[in-house]
This record gives structure tokens, C-alpha cells and sequence, in this order.
């Protein structure tokens, strides 16, 4: 009989634990990544500029590069500055912004990418895609998985907490995100992969039955480990659809409409999560995400981040136009604006009651 098989593009190495950056250098000489430290950094002018000094004099065969920013201009830059280094790899040191700089300019180059997050504010550590803004607004670009993750304990304590929580809300979104993927297939015969699935919906439950804070290092770890999960679903699915439903298209939709009072991706992605498993009939659950949300000091209601009712009314009714061709409860419904206030109210009294 065949062994059938599958292969899923997922890091070599996964290093989280406190100390982690301590080891970073023979980490990467051990995985035969670079046995010589010919390494690019890339890294932000703040909190880079910090660690590059604690940990240059253990790799004083690497360059380091500070990237200006978030965009795909500063991408290609950071591209062109490395391209003639004959580097081994490109390690991707900061937050969001910073890895999803150097992921795409590691794939414009070649060269696969470290992960070193300094905060856990959202998924797209270990995910296939680059967001980067443009002058668009904001692009998703298709590039390699990191070749190894490596999140530090002790750094993401010294990070603001408010970055803990962004990524407490986005790891949490993942269950409503599977469950629109779900009522795609029931209603729309939208393919579904069940391990990708699996692997977005138990992250997402992990961080939302922890009974630990963002000070608290079981909890930090749980919640590292459901970030890079979720990024490795996105692998396995091929796209964003095991972690992107309506919770990030109501996301979207506050960037878009309102990109100067926009609050942060998990917060945005938390709320609407809550919000869509209430529209989904899921009242038990929404309570749930609600209770924990608010737990862990994230918002639950638009007021909390500024927004009135009829700012979120406007923000819920253009949110299927950010994913054209995505289904989601909201595709589903097809509320009104009246619908969607009423539901919205609904939802405002129950977790208030």
C-alpha cells in the first residue's frame, strides 16, 4: 500500500523560551543556517539599535541594516543594501513591521529568513505573507516561510504590554476565522483543509482557555507557540483563510475608513471576532471571547477604541468589500445598516447583562 504524504513548508527551528537570543549565534551554526555568522540584520532605529549593541559582539561577522519603516519602498531598499553581502541569511529582528520588511526582502535576495520577534502584537511572524503598506493603502506579498523562529522571553517582557495584547486578540480570532471558513464550505462548497484548520482553531482555543496574564511566562509561551501555529496553518492552507475571516475584514475596514483613529491589528481582529460569533448565533463562545478579552485588558465594544455606533454600523457594512470573494457571516447575513445596528445592540446588551 502507498504512503500517501504531504510535505508542509514549516521552520526548521522553533527556539522559544527565555534566553533564547543568548544562544542565537550557535543556533544557527548548529542548524548549519550559518556556521560562519554571515548573517544580514535587519533591524528597527529604536529597540534594534538596543539589542545590536547587547548581542553584535557574538556575531562580529554579521552587517546590520536599519530599516526605515513599513513599507514596501523600505523593503526593496533593505533588498538592494543586502544583495551584494554574500550573506548565509537574513535575520528579520523586531516587531511586525521589521520582519515583514526583511521577509520580503530575504525572498527578493534569496536568502531564507530568521524570525527573531521582539513583541508577539499579531501572526505574522512565521507566516508566508509580507504586509507592507503601499500606495494603495496596504499589500499582502507572497514570500517563503522563515527558516527559523526565535522569540526570546525576556525581550517580550520588556516590550509594552499593549503588544502582548494585540496578539492575545489576533490568536483568539482564529476560531471565528475557521468557523466562517466552515460556512464556506457548507454554503458555497469552498474547499476546506481540515489540518490547516485544526492547526488555526486549537491556537486559538490554547490562548483562550489559558488562565494566565501577559506577565506571566506559561502564558507568554502559549501564546508564542499560537502565533507561529498560525502561521504554519497559513502554510499549509496555501493563503490567510485558517486565520482571516469576518473578524479581519472588520479590521480592514477600520483601516481603511478611518486609517488615522485606527486601534491595533489584534485589538481590531479581537473585537470583531466577538462580534461576528454573536452575528454567527454562537452566544455561549462570543460571551467566552468577550470575558477573556476583557481579561487580558483588550476591547470589546467599538467605544473602547474610540468608534461610536454609527462609525462601527459603517465599518461592519463596507467589511466584506476588503476581501472581495471571501465568505464569511458577513457575506452570509448581508445585513442592512439597520440590520446591522440592531445586531450591533443586541451584542451591547448581552455582554453589558
Amino acid at each position: 500500500m502507498p504512503v500517501l504524504t504531504r510535505l508542509i513548508p514549516s521552520p526548521v527551528v522553533v527556539d522559544i523560551r527565555r534566553g533564547a537570543l543568548d544562544d542565537l549565534a550557535g543556533l544557527l551554526a548548529d542548524q548549519r543556517i550559518s556556521s560562519k555568522g554571515k548573517l544580514a540584520f535587519a533591524i528597527s532605529g529604536g529597540s534594534g539599535a538596543a539589542l545590536r549593541e547587547r548581542f553584535a559582539p557574538a556575531l562580529p561577522s554579521a552587517d546590520w541594516y536599519e530599516v526605515g519603516g513599513g513599507t514596501i519602498d523600505d523593503a526593496i531598499k533593505l533588498a538592494d543594501a543586502m544583495k551584494s553581502g554574500r550573506y548565509d541569511a537574513v535575520v528579520g529582528l523586531g516587531g511586525g513591521k521589521i520582519i515583514d520588511c526583511a521577509k520580503f526582502a530575504a525572498a527578493r535576495i534569496g536568502l531564507p529568513l530568521v524570525a527573531v520577534a521582539t513583541n508577539l502584537s499579531h501572526d505574522g511572524l512565521c507566516s508566508p505573507v509580507a504586509t507592507l503598506d503601499n500606495d494603495a493603502g496596504r499589500g499582502s506579498y507572497g514570500v517563503p516561510n522563515p527558516i527559523a523562529v526565535v522569540i526570546d522571553l525576556d525581550v517580550i517582557r520588556e516590550a509594552p504590554a499593549r503588544f502582548v495584547r494585540s496578539g492575545i486578540g489576533d490568536a483568539i480570532s482564529n476560531i471565528s476565522a475557521v468557523r466562517d471558513w466552515e460556512l464556506a464550505h457548507a454554503e458555497r462548497g469552498e474547499d476546506i483543509d481540515g489540518l490547516a484548520a485544526a492547526i488555526a482553531r486549537q491556537a486559538g482555543e490554547a490562548v483562550l482557555r489559558h488562565p494566565g496574564g501577559v506577565g506571566d511566562d506559561a502564558f507568554l509561551q502559549v501564546l508564542a507557540e499560537g502565533l507561529v501555529l498560525t502561521g504554519i496553518s497559513m502554510s499549509v492552507a496555501g493563503d490567510s483563510r485558517p486565520a482571516s475571516g469576518a473578524c479581519h475584514e472588520i479590521n480592514h475596514a477600520f483601516d481603511l475608513l478611518y486609517p488615522k483613529r485606527a486601534a491595533s491589528h489584534g485589538e481590531q481582529c479581537g473585537l470583531g471576532a466577538a462580534f461576528a460569533t454573536f452575528l454567527r448565533g454562537d452566544r455561549e463562545t462570543a460571551l467566552l471571547m468577550v470575558s477573556v478579552l476583557r481579561r487580558h485588558g483588550l476591547p470589546v465594544l467599538p467605544s473602547e477604541i474610540g468608534f461610536d455606533e454609527d462609525e462601527f454600523v459603517k465599518v461592519v457594512e463596507y467589511a466584506p468589500e476588503t476581501r472581495p470573494g471571501r465568505y464569511t457571516i458577513l457575506e452570509h447575513l448581508d445585513l442592512s445598516a439597520d440590520q446591522i445596528r440592531d445586531a450591533y445592540r443586541d451584542y451591547a446588551q448581552a455582554i453589558s447583562s
